[in-house]
């Protein structure tokens, strides 16, 4: 897991307290991380930074003086708001120094650096500023952003913001990257060290991005085991039963030893792998309500069912009267709503009214303020980046891709889910581990990103073991 920050501020603070560095040392290590990055990626060009009138302008300033002693690079600098702090003036007259050509205007470039306005923003944008990222958009070039796309504020929101191929954030990766807006924005993200070990430049924080290497497998050890050994998990069917038929061979294929279908229905034309029965037998010690679940039970008998049982909620059943009060106590449950759920959710535990458009603008800190208010639950807030929080702690995977925008992907989530919950696993753990799971299943996917049925991603499960001892892909690369 990699530690993220609302800001950073504090952490350059004791960075110079405690190492003995300046704020001047700390942009210099940050020029070159750039450059380096750079030089890596091309062997020459046109170059244009945008540089604003604060430090993060100032590092743009600076790595223009770097990029300058790198053979085959054609630097320009545009400063469209003059300097604004006493970094920026010296690395201008740096820049000046050295005859770094400076231009009027986002001119024809082969590289594009937006070291306009980093996570500084605050308040709204001015009219100039509006301008100058509408250019920068509207530039064909390979775009590098200086620590966060300019027009990002600190929670992820922004009203204009050039489009990246490459974000460089300094020291540590910061929350306001990781909002679903910004993730087609950001592009693939960098994190550049500033001269000391990230691990001594990190500090204390509430929220993680995960990696693939942080997921570990159900897989079976002792041999001396039987299918009792491994769970059994109800899947309650609604008026959709593909939907919690889905489910079911999801958490079977993810391990669990005994998956039951509980049904009203006599006798259904189910999958041979699959039990029926009219409500959860005997040595069931997880359920998973709600996908596809309509009007089907009423309250009293979803209660019935969860009983003490570790619990997965979804889809329908989110909204039912009792998911306030089932939040409350003490006890293995996982909620897994995607946006327009979350908004109905938030409003039905009077947490406060909300569109989806609210829910997709503040995802960060909504799941925040959910897991505070109800800190025995683990929310699985899906969406481009999911977000698993518990008990004010935030854990991002942003390891999905697009070929899950189906029908029926959230169904096998909340299966493997259920399954690890009746492994024995805690809601927490069975959280974050099936949704790295389910994220690498989606990425072995071979075909065309629009043709991957539910079926395939729940095939892919049994090959995992192979792919996740050997996969060290993680959304953030290293530049040292």
């Amino acid at each position: 897991m990699i530690p993220i920050y609302d800001s950073v501020n504090h952490l350059d603070k004791r960075a110079c307290e405690k190492f003995m560095m300046s704020e001047e040392l700390l942009m210099e290590h940050a020029a070159m991380a750039m450059a380096r990055e750079i030089a890596s990626r091309f062997k020459g060009g046109k170059v244009l930074i945008v540089c604003g009138a604060g430090n993060n302008g100032a590092d743009g300033l600076a790595l223009a003086r770097l990029l300058v002693i790198k053979k085959g690079f054609d630097v320009r600098i545009f400063v469209p708001f003059g300097t604004g702090s006493w970094l920026s003036e010296k690395q201008l007259e740096r820049a000046r120094a050295l005859s770094i050509t400076e231009v009027n205007a986002v001119e024809k470039c082969d590289i594009l650096v937006d070291a306009l306005l980093g996570s500084g923003l605050k308040g709204d944008l001015e009219d100039k500023a509006r301008d100058v990222i509408a250019a920068m958009d509207a530039a064909r070039a390979y775009k590098i952003a200086c620590d966060i796309p300019s027009g990002v504020n600190k929670d992820g929101a922004f009203e204009a913001c050039p489009k990246m191929d490459l974000t460089i954030t300094m020291g540590a990766p910061k929350i306001a990257l990781f909002n679903d807006r910004v993730k087609d924005r950001a592009g693939r993200v960098s994190i550049a060290d500033l001269g000391i070990p990230r691990e001594a430049y990190a500090g204390e924080t509430d929220s993680f991005l995960l990696e693939m290497s942080d997921l570990k497998l159900p897989l079976r050890k002792v041999q001396d085991s039987h299918k009792g050994s491994y769970g059994h998990l109800a899947v309650a069917l609604g008026d959709k039963p593909g939907a919690a038929i889905l489910s079911a061979l999801a958490a079977l294929r993810f391990g669990a030893g005994l998956t039951t279908i509980v049904t009203r229905e006599k006798r259904l034309n189910l999958p041979l792998d699959l039990l029926q029965s009219p409500k959860p037998v005997e040595g069931t010690n997880a359920i998973a309500i709600g996908m596809g679940l309509g009007d089907t039970f009423l309250d009293e008998e979803l209660l019935e069912m969860i009983g003490e049982k570790a619990c997965v909620i979804d889809a329908d059943a989110l909204s039912r009267a009792f998911v306030p009060q089932l939040l409350k106590a003490d006890r293995n449950v996982v909620l897994t709503p995607h946006p327009k759920e979350f908004a109905a959710l938030l409003s039905h535990c009077s947490l406060g009214e909300y569109t989806i458009a609210n829910v997709q603008e503040n995802r960060l800190q909504l799941s925040l303020k959910f897991s505070l208010a109800f800190p025995n639950a683990t929310l699985v807030l899906k969406g481009a980046n999911v977000i698993i929080a518990r008990s004010g702690l935030r854990f991002i995977n942003t390891l999905g891709s697009p070929v899950l925008a189906k029908g029926g992907s959230g169904d096998v989530l909340a299966g493997m889910i259920g399954s690890l919950l009746a492994q024995g696993y805690t809601s927490l753990d069975a959280a974050i581990h099936a949704n790295l799971a389910h994220t690498l299943a989606a990425r072995r996917y071979n075909g065309a990103d629009y043709s991957m049925l539910p079926t395939d991603l729940i095939n892919s499960l049994g090959a995992l073991a192979d792919q996740a001892a050997n996969s060290g892909e993680c959304f953030l690369a290293i530049t040292e």
